[in-house]
């Protein structure tokens, strides 16, 4: 599989505050190399039932995955509404389009 396309896995690191409280920090943003893929017409129709709305897929490898909730490709974040282990080597991204941080 050829993984040609930029993305970067978000991640929001959280702290406290002096008052003890529990914060976030600035996200964390990885680069890594994935495939960008489709959403299924199975995929769509599941996720609709839920209140999901899948837009796009990406494929990388399993390693590279931290078990981050957002990503951001071609100047767009993306919720990460679901992963799928494809093989013992790769696991799929299933994202929606986060509009002003909101999904």
């Amino acid at each position: 599989m050829r993984f040609d396309s930029v993305i970067y896995l978000i991640s929001t690191v959280e702290d406290t505050n002096s008052m003890g409280d529990p914060i976030d920090v600035l996200p964390r943003r990885r680069e890594v190399f994935a495939k960008k893929d489709s959403v299924r017409r199975s995929e769509f129709y599941q996720a609709a039932a839920t209140g999901f709305k899948p837009e796009i897929t990406f494929v990388t490898w399993n390693q590279q995955y931290e078990g981050e909730e957002k990503l951001e490709y071609d100047g767009k974040v993306y919720s990460i509404i679901r992963t799928y282990q494809k093989n013992d080597k790769e696991i799929e991204l299933v994202c929606s389009r986060l509009v002003n941080e909101v999904s």
